[in-house]
């Protein structure tokens, strides 16, 4: 499922998938892309996508890795599906809130609780 460049962990569990960064620091343009263009593919692979992002392995997120999420939100919604978000660093999670976009995204603490809040 992930390509040879990947620069993602994914697997399904039940009918989920869960995306994990392999890169500590998701800073760079071109990483950014490749993340948001793999991340799509798994979107449109499905009629209403169930996606877990998992953010453990993240130290640092650049403004445009910040966009990318909000077109991958703004994807997985126009599907009919739904994104949460886990494992976020609290210096990371407080660049979502004074951007507002803790309310704009379903952010949980562990992989666990995400995964109980899918419908």
């Amino acid at each position: 499922m992930a390509q040879a460049d990947s620069r993602l962990r994914v697997r399904r569990q039940d009918n989920i998938t869960l995306v994990e960064f392999i890169d500590r620091n998701i800073l760079d343009e071109a990483n950014i892309q490749s993340i948001g263009e793999e991340i799509t593919q798994l979107i449109e692979a499905q009629t209403a996508p169930k996606l877990l992002i998992s953010f453990s392995n993240v130290d640092h997120l650049s403004s445009a890795a910040l966009g990318t999420l909000i077109t991958i939100r703004n994807k997985v919604r126009d599907r009919g599906g739904q994104l949460r978000l886990a494992n976020i660093d609290p210096q990371i999670y407080e660049v979502f809130v004074i951007t507002r976009l803790h309310k704009m995204f379903s952010i949980h603490e562990t992989t666990d609780d995400a995964l109980k809040s899918f419908e």
